[in-house]
């Protein structure tokens, strides 16, 4: 199995555009042998995490722990804008639901919680999350889908810098195998015909040599 995962941008939760990127993903499972897993940002709930931290009083473990929460927040926002999305906490509950014929939508706190290897900081968003979860289920291609452009020729370290993805995400995209792509507004008109060609919109960000072209 080809499987796909793809990270919608928290920052896509009020725009028009989200609609958008669900219809277009939800061609991904149409292709033979390949399938989809989406991966939540944290969005608005994420962004009341942050501005609770210094208020409360938390420390970053904690706001990574709600930071995950909120991702299954968000998740349950889309599942109610898209009902082929079938939450799934779990590698058994993910392709259970893909071979139900379902779309997976992660949340992450079960898994990422307690998984080896995540680190509980605010460097680590749902960027590398998604990354993470690509290895996890060795993932041939990882997609994050953004809300800002998308520098041509920018290395994952450039996109690190510039804020675009995470701090960590260089580390987790190299360590997950898939190949990375990212895809911004300008990707949206032509991402139907990439994904029902079995193709993923955006740009390859890496390519690791362990995988097939």
């Amino acid at each position: 199995m080809r499987l796909l995962v793809a990270k919608l941008g928290g920052a896509l939760a009020g725009a028009p555009e989200r609609e958008a990127w669900l219809g277009a993903l939800a061609l991904a499972p149409a292709c033979p042998g390949r399938n989809l897993v989406l991966v939540p940002g944290g969005g608005p709930f994420a962004e009341a995490v942050r501005r609770a931290q210094a208020p409360l009083g938390f420390d970053d473990a904690t706001a990574h722990r709600l930071a995950l929460l909120a991702m299954h927040q968000y998740a349950l926002v889309l599942r109610a804008a898209w009902p082929r999305l079938k939450p799934a906490a779990s590698r058994a509950e993910i392709f259970a639901a893909l071979d139900a014929g379902r779309i997976p939508v992660w949340l992450p706190h079960a898994m990422a919680g307690a998984g080896p290897g995540v680190e509980a900081s605010w460097d680590m968003t749902s960027d590398s999350l998604a990354a993470w979860l690509a290895r996890a289920l060795d993932a041939r291609d990882l997609l994050l889908v953004k809300s800002c452009a998308v520098p041509a020729g920018a290395s994952l370290a450039d996109l690190a810098a510039s804020g675009i993805v995470d701090p960590l995400f260089p580390r987790y995209a190299a360590a997950s195998g898939a190949r990375v792509y990212l895809a911004g507004p300008a990707d949206l008109a032509g991402a139907k015909a990439r994904l029902s060609e079995a193709g993923t919109p955006g740009r390859l960000i890496a390519r690791p040599a362990a995988r097939a072209a």
